[in-house]
């Protein structure tokens, strides 16, 4: 059975994932497809407008602003870009082991989403700013496609330039131990972008460890990504 973690939108520590360096029990949450569990009350009206959203459309993720970047490949399925924490934004995802389990529809596999930096995480366009502002995205997206128990390793910051605007990524091992896996990590990549108006953009990866070559595609399709205005 797959899991999908819920994740609010607001007070999130977002600290303690990165320095948790006395976790022993490694994450058992595959990142197959899967759908969020929902909640329906007819009698009680929302209290906030839903998020906007992104799409898949030819070769481009389109976030809700209309900003863009490519594609990992035509082999990949579109997702869902909430499980990740980013804001107006789209997914994709490639199957890495197919019916893993022996059950039919049981995928884990490497996912890409790509959209706005989440309203109420504060950002500054400072290298510390855009530091921090990387770090609770990537929180959110580890969270949200593994869980809070989530153990880390070899993680590692860098300043990064896109087409003029500044930005950081950060790359970081999430612990996997799922029966009949044959997987023992993925990579995750998180880069959040300086638009240059006081918001920012952010595409998180979740690379199987097995398919290595994946990573660096990520960073060439991030090396295309267009802001638009």
């Amino acid at each position: 059975m797959l899991v999908v973690a819920a994740l609010a939108t607001t007070g999130l520590s977002v600290g303690w994932i990165w320095t948790k360096a006395d976790a022993v029990t490694p994450v058992a949450l595959p990142t197959g497809i899967s759908k969020p569990l929902q909640t329906v009350s007819p009698s009680v009206k929302p209290s906030e407008t839903p998020p906007p959203i992104g799409k898949v459309l030819g070769t481009e993720l389109i976030a809700a602003n209309n900003d863009t970047m490519p594609i990992m490949s035509s082999a990949w399925q579109n997702q869902d870009a909430q499980r990740s924490g980013v804001y107006g934004g789209a997914a994709i995802f490639f199957v890495v082991h197919k019916d893993y389990t022996g059950q039919k529809g049981v995928d884990w596999g490497n996912y890409v989403s790509f959209g706005q930096l989440a309203p109420d995480i504060k950002f500054s366009t400072t290298p510390a700013g855009l530091k921090e502002a990387a770090v609770q995205a990537g929180t959110r997206a580890i969270v949200g496609l593994y869980s809070k128990d989530a153990k880390l390793s070899g993680t590692t910051h860098k300043a990064i330039t896109i087409n003029g605007h500044k930005g950081h990524e950060i790359t970081t091992k999430v612990a996997v131990s799922v029966p009949k896996l044959k997987e023992t990590y993925s990579t995750i990549m998180i880069v959040v972008i300086d638009r240059g108006d006081g918001t920012a953009m952010v595409s998180i990866a979740d690379i199987a460890g097995s398919t290595p070559a994946w990573q660096q595609i990520w960073r060439n399709k991030v090396k295309q990504i267009k802001i638009n205005g």
